[in-house]
């Protein structure tokens, strides 16, 4: 097929960006001709406020370049993943003057909720839940803190419901597990265009020894992440393991300050991903407390890559990615005392946890390589032509082209 894939890059890098990369990688690994549309955030820096939020709802630029893109390969069809806030949901209306099929990947749930997360004030939250327009979103500034911001992913979200674009203008979206679709229709979204494709890891770091002797989490260091919940069952389980905590984000001064009252654990900062594959491989288990819906939980199957048993959270999709007591063990979400037993259940059963180091390998090789997840996509793909009669598909021809966006 010829495709072309699109997508809106963060500031700082996470799960979002590497997901396109890798499928961009994949599908032209298995000879798909794929093309790229590719902004970043940092071009915000320095531009006008109001102009940004303009261009959220409605991209003139994205609209145009898009366009011209489409008219100048014609892909069989065009694969969005994040469009917020540089692309915005105007390159479907481009893509749709050409006669060309959407796909748009949800990894996240800013339709639904202004922050994209269902959490505020340290809680699941769904007030915005299938509303019109988010006001209790705006009224709280639940993204990024601030009313006027959250007033311009309110505008976006309203106005293209408005509009019938979440219904009309997307042949299919593409979220990453069951619980995640359940949520998107819940708040509205059309059923019969969901399907579940989970993230995959590529290529396959390889297995890990699992003898460092540690347990880690890996992650973004803020409040949803369930890391208060995490340090203060470290510190009930006194020095019986040491924890390892590898990222980045808002709380890290403030879980840094914390630590040092606790014994055993490590902040180690950002790490390469060849450095962070490493030390999961040699951890003896991945601790994941979120406390918000996750949307997948891709460091989970990083974790099964490497052989690393998964203690999570019994919440949202991470609770259907791990299953208990055979990838990993689940616990009540914002319960150290639960977590810490959890833990010291493992520890205490040295060969429950090598049979699941055995079992979250097999899992990876079954559901999450970089093989089986292209072949879902080009079933999805075929699935959209299909429905529309007359198309013709380009045939996979090994060649791998590239058009940047601006």
């Amino acid at each position: 097929m010829r495709l072309l894939l699109a997508h809106n890059a963060y500031q700082q890098s996470g799960g979002e960006d590497q997901s396109f990369n890798a499928e961009l990688a994949a599908l032209r690994g298995a000879g798909h001709e794929v093309h790229e549309y590719r902004v970043h955030n940092d071009s915000i820096v320095g531009r006008s406020k109001l102009k940004v939020a303009m261009e959220t709802v409605w991209s003139q630029p994205s609209f145009e370049a898009i366009g011209e893109i489409v008219r100048e390969v014609r892909p069989d069809l065009v694969h969005f993943n994040n469009t917020f806030p540089l692309i915005s949901p105007s390159a479907y209306y481009a893509v749709r003057d050409e006669g060309v099929p959407v796909i748009q990947s949800i990894r996240n749930y800013r339709l639904l909720c202004t922050n994209g997360l269902f959490y505020r004030d340290e809680k699941v939250c769904e007030r915005c839940m299938g509303k019109r327009f988010a006001w209790p979103g705006v009224v709280h500034g639940c993204y990024r803190g601030s009313r006027l911001a959250s007033l311009t992913v309110a505008a976006m979200v309203g106005a293209h419901r408005a509009m019938g674009t979440w219904d009309r203008a997307v042949d299919r979206y593409i979220t990453l597990t069951d619980f995640a679709r359940m949520k998107l229709v819940e708040g509205g979204l059309p059923a019969e265009r969901i399907v579940v494709k989970p993230n995959f890891v590529h290529p396959d770091p390889g297995m890990g020894s699992g003898q460092g002797g540690y347990a880690i989490f890996v992650g973004r260091l803020s409040r949803e992440k369930g890391i208060d919940t995490m340090l203060e069952a470290w510190r009930r389980l006194g020095d019986r393991i040491e924890l390892h905590i590898v990222g980045d984000g808002p709380e890290a001064a403030r879980f840094e300050e914390m630590s040092r009252t606790i014994r055993g654990v490590r902040l180690l900062g950002r790490r390469t991903p060849a450095e962070t594959y490493e030390l999961i491989g040699q951890a003896k288990l991945l601790v994941f407390p979120s406390e918000w819906y996750e949307t997948f939980g891709r460091v989970a199957i990083e974790a099964f890559a490497k052989g690393t048993p998964v203690v999570a959270s019994r919440i949202g999709a991470i609770a259907e990615v791990v299953e208990h007591e055979r990838t990993g063990l689940l616990f009540e979400p914002g319960s150290c005392e639960a977590l810490r037993s959890a833990v010291e259940l493992l520890l205490d059963h040295p060969e429950k946890c090598e049979a699941m180091r055995q079992t979250v390998r097999r899992e990876y090789e079954i559901k999450y390589t970089a093989a089986r997840n292209v072949k879902l996509l080009e079933s999805i793909y075929a699935d959209v032509l299909a429905a529309r009669p007359g198309t013709s598909v380009h045939a996979p021809t090994g060649l791998a082209a590239s058009a940047s966006g601006p």
